[in-house]
């Protein structure tokens, strides 16, 4: 069994740090917008599933030998009203930018990323909708 390990530190009253034991740190804030200077615990949630996937997908489409010009996932989490409020559905939009790749080679890239590799992803209860666009360069 594999165990990760990060230390919480509060910083001030609404501000926190998590380290992880290499000592890469990450700040984390609950202030309201206007005042933001960090993500909150459940954008980080959001960042992490997006991160883990698509380390994944930029993999295998490398090993497909396809151009990657650009590549990024838009990810929105919709949660639920009352306490706590976890994410109930995630939408996530893998969008490729590539002179040679396709559209079918790519879901199934980004399927098998999500449904398969993403550690993240297998950790949470919400359901996870994706979906894929291959763009090519302008």
């Amino acid at each position: 069994m594999s165990k990760k390990h990060v230390t919480v530190r509060m910083k001030a009253d609404m501000e926190y740090e998590s380290i992880n034991h290499f000592g890469n740190k990450v700040d984390i804030d609950m202030y309201d917008s206007e005042h933001k200077k960090a993500q909150s615990p459940m954008e980080l949630l959001l960042s992490a599933l997006g991160g883990c996937s698509a380390v994944d997908a930029v993999l295998m489409m490398k090993k497909k030998r396809r151009t990657i010009t650009d590549f990024f996932i838009e990810i929105i989490g919709n949660r639920h009203e009352g306490i706590p409020k976890y994410y109930t559905q995630i939408d996530m939009k893998f969008v490729l930018v590539s002179p040679d790749a396709t559209e079918e080679e790519f879901a199934k890239v980004v399927t098998l990323s999500v449904e398969k590799y993403c550690s993240v992803a297998s950790s949470l209860k919400s359901e996870i909708r994706h979906i894929s666009e291959v763009k090519r360069p302008e």
